[in-house]
């Protein structure tokens, strides 16, 4: 039976009392997060694609500050974001003769954005810092590769709200010469899970 014709027979008086709490009931229905409702699959991915070229600027500033150190400390090392914002990767490395080394590293990201992921228009921002953020490499020069990337990150913009990552990461490293590590091209791969309110979008990338 339809909303009108219920209040209709309920009568004037009694209709009057439950038309309030219909209206919410519809309002509720129709709110969501910007971009999408709850279980958004589309949004949901977005929300992590949107950091793509994030995650990938991680590993990148990560090696920099690695072949930079001259001590446990990494230099620090700042990016900007394609769209705009900076990301600050700094942390401590392994020191010593050892062929196994590896990398704590503190990840902060700053109005940090790389512009509308592919497919896509939106644009989002990333405000935050990570809670773990490890390399670890096995059999340097040529060493296989696992970390992990864990934390919570802001986003703003044409998605807002929280985004909670879980991935890990598997590669190889190699001889950049000169004595640097650097990774071996296209064996990153990435997995685990972006959780935001659009829902969870299970990562498996390669970059």
């Amino acid at each position: 039976m339809s909303l009108a014709l219920r209040l209709h027979h309920l009568g004037r008086r009694a209709a009057l009392r439950l038309l309030p709490i219909a209206l919410v009931g519809l309002t509720s229905a129709s709110c969501g997060p910007r971009g999408g409702g709850v279980d958004d699959e589309l949004s949901a991915e977005l929300a992590y694609r949107g950091l793509d070229r994030g995650i990938d600027r991680i590993i990148e500033l990560g090696f920099k500050g690695f072949n930079e150190a001259g001590s446990a400390n990494i230099p620090p090392q700042t990016a900007s974001g394609d769209a705009g914002g900076t990301m600050d990767v700094g942390g401590q490395v392994d020191q010593g003769a050892s062929n196994n080394k590896g990398m704590r590293l503190t990840v902060a990201l700053s109005d940090y954005s790389d512009g509308p992921p592919a497919g896509s228009d939106l644009v989002i921002v990333y405000n935050g810092s990570l809670d773990t953020a490890d390399l670890s490499m096995k059999g340097l020069p040529d060493a296989d590769l696992t970390g992990t990337l864990v934390g919570n990150l802001a986003m703003d913009g044409d998605l807002a709200g929280n985004l909670a990552l879980n991935l890990s990461i598997t590669g190889m490293t190699m001889d950049a010469g000169g004595g640097l590590i650097a990774r071996a091209p296209g064996t990153i791969h990435v997995t685990g899970t972006a959780t935001s309110d659009y829902g969870v979008f299970n990562v498996d990338v390669s970059l």
